[in-house]
């Protein structure tokens, strides 16, 4: 019966300490979406093209080096124009940016305004794709030949 007793007490000294020895358990960190970087030929051009098009709210460069532009994307994302390209580069419309806006319908009315053309995901010119989910999706290219999406999902 001592025995039992003399148990119990160190169970209950030592609970403690197992909480604390469990509580400095590393846990895997789980990354978060800081920025997204594009290199393009001409900043003032792509500045104004991603300003005026999608009405992006120009952040703070912290460079101060007249060769970087940033745009808050809101969540504590932004994205990062980057000055520098020399050369052209053809990229593929699977690796783009995606923006959602309340209406691709109203969106493409800017984009004719400004005689920007557009495509379905087929390759569809002035054409708008209507996914199985409902969404309604276009691309196109920045003035660097950068594709973008830009849909209707909520």
């Amino acid at each position: 019966m001592k025995t039992i007793f003399l148990f119990a007490i160190v169970i209950t000294l030592l609970s403690p300490l197992q909480k604390a020895f469990a509580q400095t358990e590393t846990k895997p960190i789980t990354a978060k979406l800081n920025h997204i970087a594009i290199y393009v030929t001409d900043l003032k051009q792509s500045t104004d093209f991603y300003h005026d098009l999608f009405n992006l709210e120009i952040g703070p460069e912290p460079f101060h080096d007249g060769k970087h532009t940033w745009f808050n994307l809101g969540n504590g994302v932004n994205l990062h124009v980057i000055q520098g390209r020399k050369t052209p580069q053809v990229f593929e419309k699977n690796e783009h940016l995606c923006f959602s806006v309340p209406s691709v319908e109203n969106f493409v009315k800017i984009l004719n305004n400004k005689h920007i053309k557009f495509e379905n995901v087929a390759g569809a010119a002035g054409t708008i794709t209507a996914r199985v989910d409902g969404v309604k999706q276009i691309y196109f290219q920045d003035p660097d030949g950068h594709w973008l999406e830009v849909n209707d999902a909520k």
